[in-house]
């Protein structure tokens, strides 16, 4: 079940871009955003404040990317970050028949593949990294680190 809603935080100056704008579209965003807001080691952080250009594989045009988050840390590091379920960070397992839900996830899968692409490219330009978190870090506290 997916889960909507606005998040406000409380550590306001922490936050870059609109206050009064930041949408979380899961629970696991907003686990996420409390975990930002909450964290003396992040000096600040955005939700879909980046924008990162692609060309998708389907059509080949240009497409906007907004990464779901982007984070600094006290000791400089920059991180773009994109939470998804594990099952979305891997391509489809093929099946016999070829159904309207495999060709679906086999597009959904190129073009975050060519999404993440893109945004690696741009953490490497900048010194940043780009990572991906699924429920499996969000069920610890070894979102950035490991530690």
């Amino acid at each position: 079940m997916s889960y909507k809603g606005k998040f406000r935080p409380t550590n306001r100056k922490k936050y870059k871009g609109d206050i009064n704008n930041i949408v979380y579209r899961s629970l696991w965003e907003r686990k996420f955003m409390v975990y930002c807001d909450d964290n003396n080691d992040i000096v600040e952080w955005g939700s879909e404040e980046l924008i990162v250009p692609y060309i998708s594989p389907l059509d080949r045009k240009r497409h906007r990317y907004f990464p779901d988050f982007y984070i600094k840390t006290k000791n400089g590091d920059k991180f773009m970050i994109e939470i998804k379920p594990k099952k979305f960070t891997k391509p489809p397992k093929p099946t016999k028949r070829v159904t309207k839900a495999f060709m679906h996830e086999t597009k959904e899968w190129s073009r975050n593949r060519a999404k993440w692409s893109a945004a690696q490219e741009v953490c490497k330009r900048f010194g940043w990294k780009f990572l991906i978190i699924t429920e499996d870090h969000l069920n610890t506290t070894k979102y950035l680190y490991g530690k």
